[in-house]
């Protein structure tokens, strides 16, 4: 049968392109060269669904295929002899033609977004040396008759979702060097014929689900440099003559289920190796003695095995970065010199992590520890140390996580732990720490998680740790201490994770100013001597998901403090002195899971639905005064007294007739004083309700004028369609404000102006910019001026941070880290959750977008720019607005206004929902929907939804991706868990924004649903 890519066939398709116009018929030397190539790249470009970058936007018939972008032909024939487009944003198919190109050496189209099958035609290339298709999203299982391409020194299909087993005709290449199948779905047994490929240099085939042994025919290739074959299912034990093949360097076999023990004297035979690493194995037996030799290697990592016994002399590693021992069973617990292998490392001078956590090490931390002086990770948790922490850990001034977690120290924190200003992450729980928490605490501004719980501090808490300016957890609780808690703890506004100081002996009252931790999640006091009322500031703590108060001397009612928590999944009130009725609104707390207020004096009815309605979701246990609720309570009916009713019902009878027949005549003239009253004042009534700047105060246009320099241009902050916006100082309140003048010359900026302070006068949330004040007057020419008046947020807009790569602080460039967009994201959901459902009449922005998106100093989000919003009716997606709002015709912003608004529709919340999708996408790719990338129908959302899951990093902002801050030794440091967490994280947010900017309104994401899975993210992460 002849080929249907036949070079007649081949004529034929010229002649239908250039009948359709794509082409023209030998128009030019422009053609010349071989019709065929020309015809097959063509056709590839056919297949692309997207070309962002436009690449192959040269691909036409002005010019010859050889001077195409990606193209490289050879000299003497003119054919092609390369197609290298790699990471070049391209998605679509891969057509077949490609296996025409009969001259083709090089297929380099990795980091793309291709997808479907793997055509079977590149079989036929058999010219071809190196096929990089890593990276894409190819499906269906590897062609069989790639094996035909016998002169291949590259075979790349890593990184897709192919399936099946690996061919058994592979077995026919003979000088293939590089084989790449990592990050597949690939199934079966890893074929024994690879031992029989001598030319292979590197093996990477982990990420699948292939079962079985290793192949013990891999110690025939000589050759060998690199084996990769974690995250599989590999089992039994290795090869008896694996360890033999000297010219390996990498052994990478993590997460298998591999057993058996490593040769003593493995580093003997392995004298290249650079990279041991099989963690979370079966291993067993001793470390190899032989470590002691391996001068080359720069990271080994056996933890998450079961070895056993002393650990070796690691004297003659000299160039290791990366020691990880932790989770096996290594030392003996009883003898005191477990740890006496440690002054071997004080040769290993390049050493940035020691990992020996959960071990049986026992014996006291040495001095000597502060000459590891490039050590950045530092852990010994849960084992058997004793004896007080050295004062010379303070030397190690590279340090960025400490965790000494559940041994037996004691003594004191050392003074010197302030000398460790890169510290990030201190665990020092579990322990017999003992006296006061020092004050050198103060210089550790850059610590983010703080673990002291379950010693025995005592004393006061330092108001010291009000310093630490950085922290998002601190757990301090199960120890001995007293007194007031510091109201420096209260200011720290970076806690956002939790804050854990419970099962101590702490007093007073609480402060009557909590707004600086609104972003905290978990909040535990239970357990202390905390007395008098809760404070009704507890209300703006509206982030808390999980709020403990539980077994202190708290009083009074709860219903103040408790009605803006609506995030609430857990609270605990039980073992106070609460009073008064449980509050009903408790029944709307949608999130709430458990709920426990026994031991306390409430009283009255038990509600019945939400969180009420399962008796195992709640407690009331000792409070005899309550009634009612559902029937597993058994409880009494709560009484209705009837007497009193009647009593009520007959005295309002009596003064009802009392009334009639002695006031009459004065009742009348009352009302008729009432009406005449209103009539002659209506007009003025209805001027004043609706007139802008009786809604809020004012100040007057001199003040402004005076606040802002007479609006200089070094005041200016920036401008929009109805507004310029300019820094100043009012005298009034004495500080920096922003200050909003409308453009009144501009059509719809008057009603921009009623709009704004309409929607203003009744919301108030965290995460919503604050009115200060506003003014509506006129200027010194007489010229009508409104203007309106918010808190200077210095830290500037999100759009700033986005596209003006950072700002530059002290000389040094700033950019918004992986864990602040997320809690930037989670601000502006939660703020678009209150416009919502929680404001009263759900109100629309209608013109979310990063620019009107504020920060402030703690980069603490706040949605700003009122201007377009609009009232909609409750359970309304859409419907009509109010007065104020109703001629306002303008719906967004065009990239971020959802496309309904565009054929006419009503503004909805799902509107507002669309463009917080984008913003999400914008936020995590740094990418503007309008930016010159997306025409031809690419979209922002189309590329996102073509990138995830695979190509998610090449489409993520590349501040993210590739910190310059973070070295290649850093980063693969970080590989195994926080980079494969970053991952996950920008594959769940970015599909997060997908959802949310789907083209049809119903099918996109619940925002309440998008405050959760952020939430979950940000745990994770």
């Amino acid at each position: 049968m002849n080929s249907i890519f036949s070079p007649s066939r081949f004529v034929v398709a010229y002649f239908l392109l250039f009948l359709s116009g794509y082409i023209p018929l030998y128009k030019s030397s422009s053609i010349t060269g071989n019709i065929t190539d020309r015809l097959s790249l063509l056709s590839f470009k056919v297949g692309l669904i997207s070309d962002p970058l436009q690449v192959t936007q040269s691909w036409n018939e002005s010019t010859h295929f050889c001077s195409w972008i990606g193209i490289t032909c050879s000299l003497k024939h003119q054919r092609v002899s390369k197609l290298d487009l790699h990471s070049s944003m391209l998605v679509g198919s891969l057509s077949p033609s490609l296996g025409n190109l009969t001259f083709l050496r090089e297929l380099q189209l990795y980091n793309n977004s291709f997808n479907g099958e793997i055509p079977p035609e590149i079989g036929k290339l058999s010219r071809l040396k190196y096929l990089s298709l890593e990276n894409n999203s190819f499906s269906g299982e590897i062609p069989r008759n790639l094996s035909n391409c016998f002169n291949l020194i590259k075979l790349g299909l890593g990184g897709n979702r192919l399936i099946g087993s690996i061919p058994i005709e592979f077995q026919s290449f003979s000088n293939l060097q590089l084989f790449f199948l990592y990050l597949n779905n690939l199934t079966g047994e890893l074929p024994s014929y690879l031992g029989n490929i001598s030319s292979l240099v590197s093996i990477s085939v982990g990420g699948n689900s292939f079962t079985g042994k290793i192949p013990d025919t891999l110690d025939r290739l000589k050759n060998l440099e690199y084996v990769e074959l974690g995250l599989n299912n590999l089992t039994g034990n290795f090869p008896p003559s694996f360890f033999n093949i000297s010219s390996l360097t990498n052994i990478d076999i993590p997460l298998n289920q591999i057993q058996g023990s490593l040769p003593d004297d493995i580093f003997i035979t392995l004298p290249r190796l650079q990279k041991l690493n099989v963690l979370r194995n079966q291993l067993t037996g001793n470390i190899p003695s032989s470590v002691s030799n391996a001068t080359e290697l720069l990271l080994f990592a056996i933890n998450g095995n079961g070895f056993t016994g002393k650990v070796p002399s690691f004297e003659g590693m000299k160039k290791i970065e990366w020691l990880a021992l932790n989770k096996n069973e290594l030392g003996n617990g009883r003898d005191n010199d477990d740890l006496n292998f440690m002054s071997s490392l004080l040769n290993c001078t390049q050493l940035q992590l020691l990992h020996l956590s959960e071990n049986n090490f026992r014996g006291s931390l040495p001095r000597f520890i502060g000459n590891f002086s490039n050590l950045r990770r530092f852990a010994m948790g849960n084992n058997q140390i004793y004896g007080n922490i050295p004062a010379e850990i303070g030397n190690i001034l590279k340090l960025e996580t400490l965790y000494l977690w559940s041994n037996q120290l004691t003594g004191s924190i050392p003074d010197s732990i302030g000398k460790l200003q890169q510290l990030k992450i201190l665990s020092l729980m579990q322990n017999k720490l003992s006296d006061e928490i020092p004050s050198s605490f103060e210089n550790l501004t850059m610590l983010t998680e703080l673990y002291l719980q379950e010693n025995n501090f005592q004393g006061t808490i330092p108001s010291a740790i009000g310093k630490c300016q950085s922290l998002l957890a601190m757990d301090i609780s199960h120890n001995n201490f007293s007194g007031y808690l510091p109201k420096e703890i209260y200011d720290l506004s970076s806690l956002s994770e939790f804050l854990d100081i419970s099962s101590n002996s702490l007093t007073g009252s609480l402060p009557s100013d909590l707004i600086s931790l609104e972003h905290l999640v978990l909040l535990n006091l239970s357990n202390n001597k905390f007395s008098d009322a809760v404070p009704d500031s507890f209300g703006s703590l509206v982030g808390l998901r999980e709020l403990y108060l539980a077994n202190n001397f708290f009083q009074g009612n709860i219903s103040r403090f408790l009605g803006s928590l609506k995030s609430l999944e857990i609270l605990d009130l039980s073992h106070n002195n609460f009073t008064g009725e449980i509050p009903e609104f408790l029944e709307n707390f949608s999130f709430i899971s458990y709920l426990n207020l026994s031991f306390n004096d409430f009283e009255g009815n038990i509600p019945t639905e939400g969180v009420f309605q399962n008796s195992s979701q709640f407690s009331l246990d000792n409070n005899p005064m309550l009634c009612g609720g559902v029937a597993e309570l058994d409880l009494p009916i709560c009484p209705k007294s009837e007497k009193s009713s009647k009593s009520r019902r007959s005295n309002l009878l009596k003064l009802i007739i009392s009334i009639s027949s002695s006031s009459l005549v004065m009742g009348l003239l009352v009302l008729l004083f009432m009406f005449v009253y209103y009539q002659k004042h209506k007009k003025r009534l209805i001027s004043s309700e609706n007139s802008a700047p009786n809604l809020l105060p004012t100040v007057s246009f001199q003040s402004l004028y005076k606040a802002t320099d007479g609006f200089s241009e070094a005041n200016f902050i920036g401008s929009g369609n109805f507004s310029s916006v300019y820094r100043g100082i009012l005298d009034e309140i004495r500080t920096v404000v922003a200050i909003k003048v409308l453009k009144l010359h501009v059509k719809g900026a008057g009603r921009s102006f009623l709009a704004e302070c309409e929607a203003l006068r009744s919301i108030r949330h965290r995460n919503l910019v604050k009115v200060l004040t506003s003014c509506s007057s006129v200027d010194f020419q007489g010229n009508e001026f409104k203007a309106i008046v918010y808190p200077h947020l210095v830290s500037g807009s999100l759009h700033d941070w986005l596209h003006e790569t950072g700002r530059s602080i002290q000389g040094q460039r700033r950019h918004l880290t992986l864990i602040q967009r997320l809690s930037i994201a989670i601000d502006v959901a939660c703020a678009l959750d209150y416009l919502h459902h929680y404001s009263g009449t759900p109100l629309v922005h209608c013109d979310l977008k990063p620019s009107n998106v504020l920060l402030d100093s703690e980069f603490v989000a706040h949605v700003s720019d009122f201007g377009l919003a609009k009232f909609v009716q409750e359970g309304s997606a859409s419907s009509t607005t109010n007065q104020i709002n109703s001629s306002v015709g303008v719906k967004g912003t065009i990239g971020y206004a959802a496309p309904e608004y565009g054929m006419g529709r009503e503004p909805s919340t799902y509107g507002d929902v669309y463009s917080y999708g984008i913003l999400l996408l914008e936020l995590f790719t740094g990418k503007s929907p309008t930016n010159d990338i997306f025409s031809n129908g690419l979209t922002l959302h189309n590329l996102a939804k073509s990138a995830i899951p695979k190509r998610v990093l090449e489409i993520s902002d590349p501040i993210l991706v590739y910190d310059d801050d973070d070295d290649d030794d850093e980063w693969e440091e970080k590989c195994e868990y926080s980079k494969d967490g970053m991952m996950k994280c920008l594959i769940s947010v970015i599909g997060i924004g997908i959802s949310c900017s789907t083209e049809f309104p119903r099918e996109r994401m619940d925002i309440k649903s998008v405050i959760n899975e952020l939430y979950s993210i940000r745990d994770a992460l």
